[in-house]
């Protein structure tokens, strides 16, 4: 089968009048018995036929028949007169049958003339090949199991049919090969991530979605409310809290991956509804989790590539090397030309330094926050290779170990790749007091009106006062993981269905 295969246009201003001629094609089948059947039965895949099957000459096919039922999704077909090739897609691959008037029963090859693309159908014959050597299967019964009643589209191509692609995920999967190996791979890193993890001890739990109190990072979040206890609950902005509850309690290595929901704006790279790894490994510090989580990303590489190194984005990335490590008082420096590094925790010298590059600070912001707010608007970006930041001040670090003999930093670190944010860790706060206080300075700042701030945890700080061991903690990303290692440039591109403005649901025909 060519290029030339001939197919339905794509969404057009004619789309009403296919789609009514399409109600009119199943009216007819109606009328003549058609009631979606559901009794045929599927024995082989194409993808399996083709490995099979693929190195068989037409003479050995000829030799030893191999009967086949195959189901799927009608992508092309080329109507000749007493014969015809049709392209049948299933979940793995698609493949091509051929048929022919008078090997059919009475009055199906007639039929199927008027099937449209994007119809189920479901076929019974022998493998063959064709004179130009394609295996296929020469059919003897042929059975219509779907109606398709919108057209699908020749292909989504261009910036004005990306929004299509999200809007309509299932269209885009069913037409674009590449979306599909994407999801496929993506399932194929949480799997992966599952099986290290369980290899090193780490037990999988499952912790509260819906939360009285939401903790563990800075951000504003989800407020729903539940009738029958007749309070406000919060959609949870990470499990955090309750991973190390699960530490005091004994479980020393747990990990979760699972939704998080921050009310936040939308991006290539932010969704309000996102998926994290949180790990958390007792009698650990933040330069356990660091190496633990560059063998991750080495061993991820190799497992999806054959190899450390590949491209992303036009960038080339080669994992086998250690990441580079800069503090942050160190990145901001080196970027920064003329800023003098002994005075970057001055909070005067600091709001100059952003005033000087139209850095939009807030009244109460401390030294710290403003030392966090210069790194995120003018370094974060030019860190394309991988690179640990470490040395976060404590301001913007509520849950983070202050530094020993350097307590206005804290043992944290971000992974950046391509100038984002991929991983977040730290040697975590346990002591209890400590704890209790910078939650009480959080609440201080919420009621001043900051939407980010946590609120105080008072069950979190009784958990704390019973034992919680040195323990690290680690968040990593995985939806721009995935991005990474598939060389997707929005976060759009790896969610099934993304979040986007509303729009107008598809007409009916």
């Amino acid at each position: 089968m060519n290029d030339e295969t001939a197919r339905d246009q794509g969404p057009s201003a004619g789309d009403s009048r296919l789609v009514a001629e399409r109600r009119q094609k199943l009216d007819a089948l109606r009328e003549g018995g058609f009631a979606w059947p559901n009794d045929f039965r599927r024995t082989a895949l194409a993808g399996q036929l083709h490995a099979c099957y693929g190195a068989w000459t037409a003479e050995r096919l000829e030799q030893e028949p191999v009967e086949v039922a195959v189901a799927g999704r009608m992508m092309a077909k080329r109507v000749m007169g007493k014969a015809s090739f049709v392209k049948l897609q299933d979940r793995t691959d698609q493949l091509q049958l051929f048929l022919q008037r008078d090997a059919l029963p009475d009055g199906v090859y007639a039929a199927f003339r008027h099937w449209d693309l994007g119809d189920i159908l479901g076929a019974t014959g022998t493998l063959f090949r064709t004179r130009t050597g394609e295996l296929s299967v020469k059919v003897d019964r042929l059975e219509l199991l779907t109606k398709s009643l919108r057209p699908l589209p020749e292909k989504f191509h261009g910036l004005s049919d990306q929004e299509t692609r999200y809007r309509q995920r299932y269209v885009d999967l069913i037409v674009n090969e590449k979306t599909r190996e994407v999801f496929r791979q993506r399932t194929r890193i949480v799997q992966f991530i599952r099986s290290w993890l369980d290899a090193l001890d780490f037990l999988e739990v499952e912790t509260p979605m819906m939360q009285s109190v939401p903790g563990g990072a800075m951000a504003r979040p989800f407020i729903t409310h539940h009738n029958a206890l007749d309070r406000d609950l919060y959609l949870r902005i990470a499990p955090e809290l309750y991973l190390k509850r699960l530490v005091v309690g004994g479980f020393e290595r747990v990990y979760e991956l699972n939704r998080n929901f921050r009310n936040e704006g939308v991006s290539t790279q932010h969704n309000p509804e996102f998926t994290m790894l949180e790990l958390y490994l007792a009698y650990a510090d933040c330069d356990v989790l660091m190496e633990l989580l560059e063998n991750l990303m080495r061993a991820l590489a190799m497992t999806l590539h054959g190899e450390r190194g590949f491209e992303y984005q036009g960038e080339h990335y080669d994992f086998s090397r250690p990441f580079a490590r800069l503090s942050m008082e160190e990145a901001v420096a080196d970027r920064n030309s003329g800023l003098q590094p002994g005075r970057l925790r001055d909070d005067g010298y600091l709001r100059e330094a952003c005033a000087a590059r139209q850095i939009p600070v807030e009244a109460g912001w401390g030294a710290g926050k403003l030392l966090t707010e210069l790194f995120e608007k003018t370094v974060e970006h030019t860190l394309v290779q991988p690179t640990y930041i470490t040395g976060f001040p404590a301001e913007v670090s509520p849950l983070a170990r202050a530094r020993d003999g350097d307590p206005w930093l804290t043992d944290r670190f971000e992974l950046y790749v391509f100038g984002r944010e991929l991983a977040n860790g730290f040697s975590e706060l346990n002591d209890p007091e400590d704890q209790a206080a910078r939650f009480r300075e959080q609440a201080r700042q919420k009621a001043a009106g900051d939407a980010e701030a946590m609120f105080f945890d008072a069950d979190y700080i009784a958990a704390l006062e019973y034992g919680l061991p040195p323990t690290a903690g680690l968040g990593v990303g995985i939806d721009r993981l995935v991005m990474l290692l598939t060389d997707s440039p929005s976060i759009r591109d790896v969610l099934l269905f993304p979040h986007l403005r509303d729009a107008k649901p598809p007409q009916e025909g």
